[in-house]
């Protein structure tokens, strides 16, 4: 990374935010549209059949499930590490090009696999989980660190990063599913046109982080917590070791929402597949394309959840973080209760509509944008600087334990059937929701006027 990087001018501003946002935005934009253009064709891939016009793996659907709960479980789980190493070793700049050149190695390695070498199937894998764990964690917390402790504005820019990872969401299942669920391309098109959105992603951090960001991300944050206090190194402070507290508190309820949520990649991608009726007149929609309907929903609805959160944080009533979680527990299982009712349409006219899914998708989407964006900010909140990435990786070992999780309830689905599954979930999200709302009012207390201007 360059050593010669300045301090991003002060007035270098757009819509209200340094550009150094949108920056961070495109760069997100593109490593999601390579991850989700990935995720969208896993599972398929190795349930096609070995001798089928479009030839996969030829798994079965627990197997691939339970693969997939595995890998994107990692996915999740390298960011510890690699927010670490950014913390103590390379700063995030460094972290964040090193993760992208491996994850592109990954994505063309799976390109390569396909048809039939699972050896290097599996080592395209292994590139995506360690490229991510440099990448994840350190994209997200140089967002934080475009603005000042106290800024108004950052809960507002986490939103807008938000759309720029559903963005590439929403773009990548429309393209590499269309490929590689094509036998005409096949699966290999849909894994190379995955990787060549994470060579862009790459590419427009080199050629523009230096002007947009400055030293944002350059220096590693335990050595700028060093030298704010002195050159000593001190303990955590009870205000520091509450907050902690609260992070580590909610990771609870989370690690649920996510393991209800990311049935989204893998048992209702199948159902999709398998069990919805997708024909619009004589076009059959591809079934990978349900996956964008979640990120389409974010780009629509996020502007809204955070013009709703800033107008009643103007009048005193904007909800707290916990409070704004139970409201995402709920709207999640109401997502839940949509595909029960696709489970019932199924066995009575032997394929369900696709509406459910639709209905489904759309409450799944509100219930994460109580919970995802405003996590992701409360953490930059909360966390000590010098723990800063760190903390970011911790909270998303939530998505590890949350997608092993998903991947073992949706195997059971074979043998429990998908109402089970489906009814199961959204209970269980709805009790998590009451017992999160008790907790709430001593969480906010530990957070130690972090969001003074929330309601417990």
């Amino acid at each position: 990374m360059p050593t010669n990087a300045v301090p991003a001018p002060q007035d270098d501003h757009f819509m209200g935010h340094p550009k150094g946002l949108f920056l961070l935005f495109m760069t997100e934009m593109w490593e999601r549209f390579s991850y989700y253009g990935m995720r969208a064709l896993l599972v398929l891939s190795l349930v096609a059949g070995v001798e089928a016009a479009n030839p996969g793996f030829g798994w079965s659907q627990a197997e691939a499930l339970r693969l997939y709960g595995l890998f994107t479980g990692f996915v999740y789980f390298t960011p510890l590490i690699g927010g670490w190493l950014a913390d103590n070793y390379l700063g995030q700049r460094k972290s964040v090009i090193i993760g992208g050149l491996v994850m592109a190695a990954g994505q063309f390695t799976l390109a390569a696999a396909i048809p039939g070498n699972l050896s290097l199937f599996y080592a395209g894998l292994v590139l995506l989980v360690i490229g991510n764990g440099f990448f994840k964690p350190n994209i997200s917390t140089m967002v934080g660190d475009l603005y000042a402790e106290g800024d108004a504005r950052r809960d507002g820019a986490f939103t807008i990063f938000y759309m720029g990872i559903n963005a590439g969401a929403f773009l990548a299942p429309l393209i590499c599913s269309t490929l590689g669920e094509d036998p005409t391309y096949g699966w290999r098109a849909g894994y190379f046109a995955a990787g060549v959105g994470m060579v862009l992603s790459v590419i427009i951090q080199l050629v523009f982080a230096n002007k947009y960001l400055g030293t944002i991300g350059v220096q590693p944050a335990a050595h700028r917590a060093l030298a704010q206090s002195g050159g000593k190194k001190h303990p955590l402070t009870p205000e520091e070791t509450d907050r902690l507290r609260v992070i580590f508190m909610l990771f609870v309820f989370v690690v649920l929402f996510w393991a209800a949520f990311e049935q989204a990649g893998g048992l209702m991608n199948i159902y999709a597949n398998e069990k919805t009726d997708r024909f619009v007149g004589g076009f059959e929609v591809p079934a990978g394309w349900f996956q964008s309907l979640n990120p389409l929903f974010i780009v629509v609805l996020a502007p809204l959840f955070s013009m709703a959160w800033s107008r009643l944080g103007d009048t005193g009533k904007d909800p707290s973080t916990p409070r704004k979680m139970v409201l995402g527990l709920i709207l999640t299982g109401i997502g839940f209760l949509a595909m029960v009712g696709a489970v019932y349409d199924q066995a009575a006219n032997g394929k369900a509509s696709m509406w459910w899914l639709v209905i489904a998708y759309f409450f799944h989407t509100t219930g994460e944008l109580c919970i995802s964006p405003v996590g992701l900010s409360m953490v930059t909140k909360l966390s000590p600087l010098r723990l800063a990435s760190l903390m970011m990786g911790v909270w998303f070992l939530i998505n590890f334990v949350a997608n092993w999780l998903a991947g073992i309830i949706g195997s059971f689905a074979e043998s429990l059937g998908e109402l089970a599954i489906f009814s199961g979930l959204a209970v269980t999200l709805f009790a998590f929701a009451i017992i999160l709302w008790f907790l709430s009012g001593t969480l906010v207390r530990w957070m130690h006027g972090a969001e003074d201007r929330s309601i417990a």
